[in-house]
């Protein structure tokens, strides 16, 4: 007998949301470099949690792209005194996928404080792509089904792809931080390369 799973409306609406926010920008940060490639094709099978996998693919490509895309001399560059430097968000946002995704993978995830201890472009890049790899086995190992299953998230509950989703949000909150910076010093954010209609250098 085929099971159907049940997503609360207001999770659809959140979902349909950030979908919308995600796909343009991991869109065109994929155009200038990569050959065309086949659209996704969304499976019969869990296909909730197969896009959430995908998309996140697209935005943590687009991440590591940013790491990669800065000259080390301005990781330590910041707009005011009051924010972080280009490098430390690059640590927050790498120590942030350990904490996401080892509560939805239902385990004591590592805490190595990134932020903190790594400052060199060539550590936090490697921190960075470590980090995506390590949340990567959430993606991988969800289903429609364990999508919907309870978990603890800021002292309250949230089903198990709302981690990840939490996880994305946060994410590309802090790619928009980077996007600001690489345009101060006339760099292209990966999201803005040319290849895309209505890119703009």
């Amino acid at each position: 007998m085929q099971s159907t799973v049940h997503v609360p409306g207001p999770t659809r609406t959140f979902l349909r949301t950030l979908l919308i926010c995600l796909l343009a920008p991991a869109a065109a940060a994929f155009a200038q470099e990569n050959p065309p490639r086949a659209a996704f094709a969304l499976p019969k099978d869990n296909p909730l949690s197969a896009w959430n996998k995908y998309m996140y693919g697209q935005l943590s490509s687009i991440l590591v792209r940013s790491a990669e895309k800065m000259p080390e001399e301005n990781y330590n560059f910041k707009p005011t005194d009051a924010v972080r430097s280009y490098g430390q968000i690059i640590g927050h946002v790498a120590d942030a996928q350990y904490m996401f995704c080892s509560l939805a993978l239902g385990e004591t995830g590592p805490r190595p404080n990134i932020e903190q201890t790594k400052t060199s472009k060539a550590d936090l890049v490697a921190a960075l792509k470590d980090a995506f790899a390590y949340c990567g086995k959430a993606y991988d190992s969800m289903t429609d089904a364990s999508a919907t299953q309870p978990v603890k998230l800021m002292g309250s509950e949230a089903p198990r792809i709302g981690v990840l989703i939490v996880n994305e949000v946060h994410t590309i909150e802090h790619y928009g931080n980077l996007v600001t910076y690489m345009r101060l010093k006339n760099i292209v954010p990966p999201s803005s390369e040319a290849g895309m209609p209505g890119a703009k250098k």
